[in-house]
């Protein structure tokens, strides 16, 4: 017969072993570790000339972008207010919690029972012939529990948290980008506006002032009753562009207030003529989209995420190492329940192996690795998006500035026109409808060049958001 102290002693060995074998278990098995898939991104921009510069626009801040001191102060109020920027902020916050908790995976945990029973057996039970009076029992334990992470379940778990919070930063740094190229492009638009009713205002009143001028013609016989309602006809087309202007600037002033997260109201605003761009559009590498792009960076968070839960899914097939300790007192008598006699205490080690559970754990593991291959489809998906939102603002861009140029010679040409037409007809060598033609496309081709002008300012916005531009 084993003496007592060789029993503690050979005990105390099998739990010093039982406390080593997870960490010789690990170093073993452990879970895999995520590498980025290899992308195209050489190839990633379609463009005549594409700039090779290690240096993005992209990497500019928004101030350095745009110079008008209004709409900068619009930014500002709107990365502040916009309630879309909010939403995300609680995401951060949300996500933050659960690090947190993953964080927490590696400790035991700890939880206190207080508890008072009062038991009776009946007469006629196995017992009740012999404990006939009821019988009390009072308990105070606290329970420690600890589970050996063998497999990098629990690591995997941290990592998946951690990704997921990175995922709702950089989707943070999205609605940012997305907020400020809204408000420099709806801007731009305002003004752009205000420049074409102000020219349907002076189109106007010129137009007022011509069918005064065809009416005397008319009286003088000159003209007939055709020219003077022709001529009211583009006084009244006029009317009908004004006033659709005014409710566009109203339209837009509604959504530029939301989005800096206010009730509809005015937008008070410079002009456009005084808008200037001086910053290089520098597209950079396309590589350096998966470093500034924010929703790239976000795809990729997220097949991240679906790789540790992969990797948590795999690892709860295989069994699990717990160690559970329990203390506290016990006793029969109210009395004597806080005393040395009432102490006890217990240690179990145990280790778990699922074995049939409806199958739920090889349904996981599928589910998990058919969402990994979703995310990572979904991470090339945004990076093709990427580039081909870049080839496209770098090619707006460019139609944008060849159409203004071309813009201004056909306005000088309209201009010239309206003028020698109007100077044949008063010396009976045009007919009228030839003035109301050159009139017609003098306006159009005004508003026009003006389009074009926002139209390159909006793509300069559109390439600085495509590259990933306006969150730094």
């Amino acid at each position: 017969m084993l003496k007592p102290k060789t029993m503690i002693k050979r005990n105390n060995i099998k739990f010093i072993a039982i406390l080593v074998l997870p960490l010789v278990l690990q170093s073993c098995f452990v879970a895999k570790n995520y590498e980025r898939p290899d992308v195209e991104t050489q190839k990633l921009y379609r463009t005549d000339q594409l700039p090779q510069d290690s240096v993005s626009m992209a990497q500019v801040s928004w101030k350095d972008i745009f110079t008008d001191a209004q709409l900068q102060s619009y930014i500002e109020k709107g990365l502040t207010n916009n309630l879309d920027i909010r939403i995300a902020l609680q995401n951060i916050i949300s996500a933050e919690a659960y690090l947190k908790q993953g964080k927490a995976g590696y400790f035991p945990t700890l939880s206190a029972t207080a508890s008072a029973t009062r038991t009776k057996n009946s007469e006629n039970s196995q017992f009740g012939s012999i404990f006939s009076e009821a019988i009390e029992q009072y308990q105070l334990s606290g329970t420690l529990s600890w589970e050996a992470d063998v497999w990098g379940k629990i690591r995997s778990n941290k990592r998946a948290a951690n990704a997921n919070y990175l995922q709702s930063v950089a989707a943070h740094q999205a609605v940012k980008t997305q907020l400020v190229a809204s408000i420099a492009d709806l801007y731009y638009q305002l003004l752009a506006l205000d420049r074409q009713k102000l020219v349907a205002e002076e189109t106007l009143e010129a137009r007022k002032s011509s069918l005064e001028t065809t009416i005397a013609l008319k009286d003088a016989g000159q003209v007939t009753e055709v020219a003077v309602k022709q001529t009211e006809a583009q006084v009244h087309t006029t009317e009908i562009i004004l006033i659709d202007l005014e409710n566009n600037i109203k339209l837009l002033e509604n959504s530029f207030s939301l989005l800096l997260g206010e009730a509809p109201h005015s937008i008070a605003r410079t002009t456009i003529e005084d808008q200037e761009i001086n910053t290089d559009l520098n597209t950079g590498v396309p590589a350096l989209l998966l470093a500034n792009r924010p929703d790239v960076i976000q795809a990729e968070y997220a097949l991240v995420n679906a790789f540790e839960l992969t990797n948590v899914a795999r690892s709860s097939m295989y069994p699990s190492l717990t160690l559970t300790a329990q203390g506290g007192f016990q006793s029969l008598e109210l009395d004597n329940f806080i005393d040395a006699s009432s102490l006890f205490s217990s240690l179990v080690g145990s280790l778990t192996q699922p074995l049939f559970n409806q199958r739920k754990l090889r349904t996981q593991l599928e589910a998990a690795k058919a969402q990994q291959e979703q995310a990572l489809l979904n991470y090339k998906k945004s990076l093709l998006t990427a580039g081909q939102e870049v080839s496209n603002a770098l090619y707006n861009y460019e139609a944008e500035t060849k159409k203004l140029s071309a813009r201004e010679k056909e306005l000088d040409s309209y201009a010239l026109a309206e003028d020698y037409s109007e100077e044949l007809l008063n010396n009976g060598l045009a007919n009228y409808l030839e003035v109301l033609t050159a009139r017609q496309n003098a306006l159009n081709s005004e508003l026009n060049l003006i389009d074009s002008k926002y139209g390159q300012l909006s793509a300069t916005v559109e390439l600085y958001r495509a590259l990933g531009g306006g969150w730094q």
